[in-house]
């Protein structure tokens, strides 16, 4: 006869203030096969858990059911509770009476007798339940990180930096990221190249971090601690090992004038090129779709040029295979292009940017060399132009429109249009500055301050409202609003105007999270295990994320995020072994007729084909088989096989079946 112990928690009032728990743990008392009840106010409490421990022992106890709030929070609690008591953690199951009983119901009778309904459900399950036990997998002490921003750059350091080696895989020619690209940052007004160019050199220095530029993540197998990574190295066709970044090479580049992708397109570069001064490394690359040679077989003249003999046209993309233990994604975001909204003209006025390319131009190693000027005015070869004497800012273009398909805040934009008013006026002292804006969000230390100083101490035009249009007039552009403050229609006649355009996900991350087996948002950024309680985890366990692929955020938070992650890998790779989780899916190969319907349907790709010999005939047959490893226990084969032969291990047919009858009584 089984002798199962039921201990009903109050949550303090949160299941007390609508279920009747003395009640509960009486009714539970009566049931077959329950040896103890009682209930508790806290049960998750240390003198909680003391309470259950204690009743195994005096009770001898051979099954427990706990019924408080959802498995998903306190069931590894629970779980080491009673394995500390002698028993096996998976004799003890939880009827969950806060979410599915007290918040949702408001009648306390009816909600009492629910609650009742699930404590007897789950002590039918936890009877028959078999105890279950975790393997020991091996654990490849290497970690993989994709992206070279800053976020990935800082766990890529914490990570090495606990001596543990790291791949890191950037698919630009150079690490750096987003914070490249900028001149200053908000709200302290440091450098970004100062603060992040000590952080490139110490990564290619770092003996513990092998750096692969110009690299994709093309396959990730296998499971946690036991990851088959496949990279493709895109062919440079310049000898990293041997170039020295002379410029000769990009000099004597007849090809001038394709738009830079690192300037916003607001200046051009040459088929061999160098993204910026401080690349890491700092060795160019050739762009195969524009070089006049690998297009049309003439040219060479970079070749000729360089005295090392560094060019090589042969170049060819290798794909290399890592086994490592835990990857961690920092693949961050796009920036809108200006095109969102349409009506504005982007892209048929010069003197109409985004924020992006005014950040270029106010940088000393952007395409004007750090004079503000209007784009329609510029001439590169005597490098002068028009300074702007009026300066329209618009921020939230595109942000928060549901409309355009962004419903959500990009987090940034307030502070960094605040940042590109304080160097405008910093700069140009007698321009004007005006900033349309909905509302100003500076969520940060440091960051209303900096927002107050724009407005108060550099005279910076704040107007609440929207922009209606933005019309050339002679060589000007008219821009019409609305005032909401003061309920007047606005009109300015601005030289040059710049739009805050939202952060978007990466268009190549979908393809990404399908290769990792992760899920992505409706936005299409990666999603974590749980935004709260595991914000650097994916629900693949190994696989963590970090910066701006996850949402919109600012520097500060890429770097916390990074080292959250590295935190992670750390912890995870710093074991002798791993041990799995037992509830994994079984299948019965006597039974299994090889339709592989639980392959097609495995959402984690836990399942794979594999031939047997059968012992009776000596024939060879096809069966389905699990790797553990990969397994979430999410049941969905055992729900899809139509022979029957996959089954859950911790909730097999009769478990469930015997939840289920209970109900029915």
């Amino acid at each position: 006869m089984p002798r199962t112990g039921v201990f009903v928690c109050h949550c303090g009032t949160n299941i007390a203030k609508v279920v009747d728990c003395p009640r509960v743990a009486e009714e539970a008392g009566k049931l077959p096969g329950v040896a103890f009840a009682t209930d508790y106010t806290y049960m998750c409490s240390g003198p909680g858990q003391d309470l259950i421990a204690q009743a195994i022992q005096e009770h001898n106890l051979d099954s427990v059911v706990v019924a408080s709030c959802s498995p998903r929070l306190h069931e590894p609690t629970f779980q080491r509770c009673v394995e500390g008591a002698g028993l096996n953690p998976y004799l003890m199951e939880m009827a969950n009476i806060r979410e599915q009983v007290s918040w949702v119901h408001e009648d306390k009778s009816e909600a009492t007798e629910k609650a009742m309904d699930l404590v007897r459900s789950a002590v039918a399950k936890v009877q028959r339940n078999q105890p279950l036990t975790r393997k020991e997998l091996p654990v490849t002490k290497r970690a993989v990180v994709i992206g070279g921003g800053i976020a990935g750059i800082q766990a890529a350091l914490d990570i090495a930096d606990a001596g543990i080696e790291v791949i890191l895989v950037e698919k630009s020619p150079s690490i750096g990221g987003r914070m490249s690209q900028f001149d200053k940052t908000f709200p302290t007004l440091d450098c970004a190249a100062c603060i992040l160019t000590p952080k490139m050199v110490e990564v290619a220095s770092n003996p513990n971090i092998r750096l692969l530029t110009w690299s994709e993540v093309e396959k990730v197998d296998g499971f946690v601690g036991n990851f088959e990574v496949t990279i493709r190295k895109k062919a440079r066709y310049v000898d990293v090992d041997a170039c020295v970044g002379c410029g000769e090479c990009w000099a004597k580049c007849p090809v001038k004038t394709i738009p830079s992708e690192y300037d916003a397109e607001l200046g051009p570069r040459t088929a061999i090129y160098r993204p910026f001064p401080q690349a890491v490394p700092n060795v160019p690359v050739i762009d195969k779709e524009h070089c006049i040679y690998l297009t049309k077989g003439r040219c060479g003249a970079c070749a000729k040029a360089c005295p090392k003999q560094c060019i090589n046209y042969e170049d060819q993309d290798e794909l290399i295979t890592e086994q490592v233990g835990a990857l961690v994604v920092a693949t961050g975001f796009d920036v809108e292009g200006g095109k969102i909204y349409g009506e504005y003209g982007y892209g048929e006025h010069p003197d109409l940017i985004t924020g992006l390319q005014l950040e270029r131009m106010i940088n000393v190693s952007g395409p004007t060399g750090g004079h503000i000027v209007r784009p329609s005015t510029w001439d590169a070869k005597k490098q002068e132009g028009e300074e702007p004497r009026s300066i329209v800012f618009i921020q939230c273009c595109g942000s928060r429109d549901p409309e355009k398909g962004v419903a959500y805040c990009s987090k940034v934009c307030c502070m960094y249009t605040a940042k590109h008013a304080l160097l405008l006026k910093e700069k140009l002292p007698n321009a004007q500055v005006y900033i349309f804006y909905i509302d100003i969000r500076a969520g940060g230390k440091g960051y209303e301050e900096f927002i107050d100083r724009v407005r108060d101490e550099f005279q910076a035009n704040y107007v609440r409202g929207r922009v209606s249009e933005i019309v050339p007039e002679g060589d000007h552009l008219l821009v019409r609003g609305a005032d909401t403050l003061l309920g007047r229609q606005v009109e300015i006649d601005a030289d040059l105007v710049v739009l805050a355009t939202p952060l978007l996900a990466r268009t190549d991350v979908k393809e990404l999270a399908r290769k990792m087996n992760i899920q992505t948002d409706k936005y299409g950024f990666l999603t974590e295990a749980h935004p709260k309680l595991r914000p650097a985890e994916t629900l693949t366990d190994g696989i963590f994320l970090a910066g701006g692929c996850i949402f919109p955020r600012d520097i500060p938070e890429s770097v916390a995020s990074g080292g959250a992650a590295a935190a992670k890998v750390v912890d995870l790779l710093s074991r002798d072994h791993l041990l799995s989780e037992p509830v994994v899916s079984m299948i019965d190969v006597d039974l299994c007729q090889g339709c592989l319907t639980c392959v097609r349907v495995c959402p984690f790709n836990a399942i794979e084909e594999v031939e047997i010999e059968d012992p009776k005939t000596h024939e060879k047959r096809k069966v389905a088989q699990v790797n553990e490893g990969l397994c979430k226990g999410c049941g969905t084969c055992a729900a899809a096989c139509p022979s029957g032969c996959a089954n859950l291990a911790g909730f097999t047919d009769e478990e469930v079946l015997a939840e289920l009858d209970t109900l029915c009584l």
